[in-house]
């Protein structure tokens, strides 16, 4: 039900998607080793133009194109053209790697991704406010929606018994039926 795509620990943005996070500096051409935040197969082998979003908002975003793109021990080494040498490249270091949230994200039918449930209003089958997707925990099992309003926070795990409706359009998600969820289970 739920692709990963965002760390936990990745700053929110708001009209961008992050993908990978520049680690260090690799060689003397001024590459990096980016490890990847995306469980979409292929999805640095295809870029050309990313953003680089130093951590703690010290610069603004920095566009880049993607000239060269190797796959290595579970990351990746990337060329930037934003930098060619190593000095030059390690000013990026820890800088989060991202895509404009209007690139055509692939997805299966009834598949959301974590950035788009965070925020989303929740209601139960009658329509009342529980709260909003504060944020999302992923669990061997499953993944689980932390909901909080001004009174409680509750879990929700995400399948398709509890939430019956995911509305991106009016940014709502609706929780099936109180057979399978009630809010005597709030924390």
């Amino acid at each position: 039900m739920l692709a990963t795509v965002l760390s936990p620990t990745q700053p929110p943005t708001d009209s961008f998607v992050t993908i990978g996070r520049v680690l260090k500096p690799f060689g003397i051409r001024g590459e990096v080793k980016v490890e990847s935040m995306s469980d979409v197969p292929g999805r640095f082998e295809g870029l050309q133009t990313v953003y680089l979003t130093l951590p703690h908002g010290t610069e603004s975003q920095k566009e880049t194109t993607v000239t060269q793109v190797r796959e290595v021990n579970g990351g990746y080494i990337v060329k930037f053209s934003a930098f060619s040498t190593p000095e030059e490249a390690a000013l990026f270091r820890g800088a989060w790697v991202c895509i404009p949230t209007s690139h055509d994200l692939p997805r299966e039918p009834d598949t959301f991704y974590q950035f788009e449930l965070i925020g989303l209003r929740v209601e139960d089958p009658d329509g009342q406010y529980m709260g909003h997707v504060e944020e999302i925990r992923e669990y061997p099992q499953h993944h689980v929606l932390v909901v909080r309003n001004k009174e409680a926070e509750f879990l929700i795990p995400a399948n398709r018994k509890i939430i019956e409706k995911v509305d991106l359009d009016n940014q709502c998600l609706h929780v099936a039926s109180k057979e399978w969820w009630d809010l005597s289970h709030a924390l």
